[in-house]
């Protein structure tokens, strides 16, 4: 499964996932073998593989004639493709998806390989040693599309509130694969009122971007005879204008507590007969920033979060569908409303139960804790704003989302730091203006980007790594913030807060890594944040334990971040019930 939706009723669409597959190792005492397994696949979950850095070929054979599209929604670290021999591809980054297009395909059988390479190098500025793991493998899901002389690549729908009512920004990349200049036809629709429709001329073999702003109040249509049409979302009746005339359709908003959503189609044909399609959800809300405020829909936020890696011990990054419901519902039982996704882009189906479920997400690029003398790696810039184009290309439509961030405790207090941090802010401002965006800091008071981003955002750990009472050490550098830096009168956030536990160590000494003092550090540090004035909430670092990289066995008992409320295998620890009584105490509104 891909999508918790059909993006295409018209374009062919095969998935590759969801499908045996063969593995084969390019190195070690296991080179050269080859066992069968189903993609997605980490193949750290595999026997003998836990440990295993190089090269893993996978390969499967498809039908298909003419061109194709195929998808891949994330390979570690990096991807090189072939079709029946021939390499037709490569991608660099795990957590963002890719497509390339094959032509001239012969009918019959073929052969599709994936190389992925989970090394770490000098040539890869993200992926390096850190404090999570980065697996090896098909990761997320791989479809196979039929494609015709023009598709449409991707189609974005933006809400936006004006004082004329709701409005959908709407883009849509269209691209040609014929040698010669065409015309077509482009419908965009909102469920079944059309948004608009007009001719396009694709050049050859080029792309072609349509935007149009759509007002959603404009000429909705009643039912037969006059009558009330049906509300495709809810089954409600709407109300007409005089004289029988269709009366204006009343958008449902998307919230927390009514999480509404609208699929948009975008629609090519040719003498009125479609050949290619694709649908995306929107959902209409309103997020923005206003003083010291985070306004959802108007209202003041106060954000229960967590902090989550996608990580389990019996499948790596590559969760199904079940194991990130089951993460969601865990975290609804403990009151949480949203959550962080540390510290990567994640793979759209878990998006996709967000947007169904009310969950608000802050999505960032894939950076953590580099120091300056790794950002001065010459691949560095490219790589992360490669990764931040590609993140919100295909995930500006998830209503969701509500805060783009950027290069978790990165060298924001150097010089260098600061220039990277202002092309990457500048960056998302380039491609998405309807969302605040934000950098979860460590730097003490020292901080030089705190004046680019909408929110101000702190990772701090008083009583875990700093001896002090969160209260006093909270306010200390709030009143920092507001009076020596540049990000005074904005929103401030915890970005990351906690502390360890070792699941079943239990002492009542208190001690660091017990269940008990676990549960007491967190109940003063959620106390503390939320008494904090112009504090709009937390994070907790972190749901759960997950697994991290061997060269960082000396800080983390197991080779783990034990941080989580619940262990890797989901299993509560005493500090879940003290989470639950304190997110449940506070609503979703200060």
């Amino acid at each position: 499964m891909i999508r918790l939706f059909e993006t295409n009723q018209i374009r062919k669409v095969q998935e590759l996932s969801g499908s045996l597959w063969t593995f084969s190792p390019c190195s070690g005492e296991w080179e050269g073998k080859e066992y069968p397994v189903v993609v997605p696949c980490c193949w750290e979950s595999l026997p003998d593989f836990a440990a295993y850095r190089g090269v893993g070929r996978f390969f499967r054979e498809f039908q298909a004639e003419g061109t194709v599209r195929l998808v891949f929604q994330g390979v570690s670290h990096t991807a090189r493709v072939l079709v029946d021999g021939r390499e037709v591809g490569t991608h660099y980054n795990a957590y963002t998806p890719f497509s390339l297009l094959v032509e001239n395909l012969a009918p019959g059988s073929h052969r599709l390989e994936v190389y992925a390479d989970n090394r770490f190098s000098e040539e890869s500025a993200l992926h390096v040693p850190n404090d999570y793991m980065s697996y090896g493998g098909i990761s997320r899901g791989v479809t196979l599309e039929e494609i015709h002389d023009a598709y449409v690549e991707y189609l974005h729908a933006v809400p936006v509130k004006a004082a004329d009512g709701w409005h959908l920004r709407l883009s849509v990349k269209l691209q040609s694969t014929a040698a010669h200049d065409q015309k077509a036809e482009l419908t965009v629709k909102l469920g079944e009122q059309i948004c608009f429709r007009r001719e396009v001329m694709f050049p050859a073999g080029q792309s072609l971007l349509v935007e149009e702003d759509w007002r959603a109040g404009e000429s909705w249509r009643a039912g037969e005879n006059g009558q009330a049409g049906e509300n495709w979302q809810a089954g409600e009746k709407w109300p007409t204008g005089e004289n029988g005339q269709a009366g204006e359709r009343v958008i449902q908003e998307w919230s927390p507590e009514s999480p509404v959503l609208y699929p948009v189609t975008a629609i090519l044909s040719r003498d009125d007969v479609p050949f290619d399609d694709l649908t995306e959800q929107t959902g209409f809300r309103e997020i923005r920033t206003e003083g010291k405020d985070i306004l959802l829909n108007g209202k003041k936020l106060r954000i229960k979060g967590f902090c989550r890696h996608e990580d389990h011990p019996m499948y790596g990054c590559a969760l199904p569908l079940a194991a990130m419901e089951q993460d969601l519902q865990i975290m609804k039982d403990l009151g949480a409303n949203a959550v962080r996704t540390v510290h990567y882009p994640n793979d759209p189906l878990f998006l996709d139960l967000c947007d169904q479920q009310g969950f608000l997400v802050w999505e960032e690029n894939h950076a953590r804790g580099l120091s300056l003398e790794q950002m001065e790696n010459p691949h560095f810039q490219e790589q992360a704003e490669a990764c931040i184009q590609e993140m919100i290309t295909a995930h500006i439509n998830h209503p969701s989302i509500i805060i783009w961030g950027i290069l978790n405790e990165c060298a924001s207090d150097t010089e260098y730091g600061r220039d990277c941090y202002e092309r990457q802010y500048d960056l998302i401002h380039s491609l998405d203006v309807s969302r605040p965006r934000s950098s979860a800091s460590c730097k003490w008071k020292t901080d030089l980007c705190l004046g680019f981003p909408e929110i101000i955002s702190y990772n701090i750990y008083p009583e875990w790594y700093h001896d002090e009472k969160t209260g006093p050490y909270l306010q200390d550098l709030y009143q920092w913030v507001q009076e020596k830096s540049e990000g005074s009168g904005r929103p401030f956030l915890i970005t990351e807060i906690g502390a360890g536990a070792i699941y079943g160590y239990r002492t009542p000494t208190l001690c660091k890594w017990s269940e008990e003092y676990q549960a007491q550090a967190l109940e003063h540090q959620i106390k503390a944040v939320f008494e904090q004035e112009g504090c709009s909430g937390l994070f907790i670092w972190q749901f759960c334990d997950v697994r991290i990289s061997f060269e960082w066995f000396s800080t983390r008992p197991r080779t783990m971040n034990n941080k989580g409320v619940v262990d890797e295998y989901r299993r509560r620890k005493l500090a879940y019930d003290k989470v639950k009584e304190l997110y449940h105490s506070y609503g979703n509104y200060r």
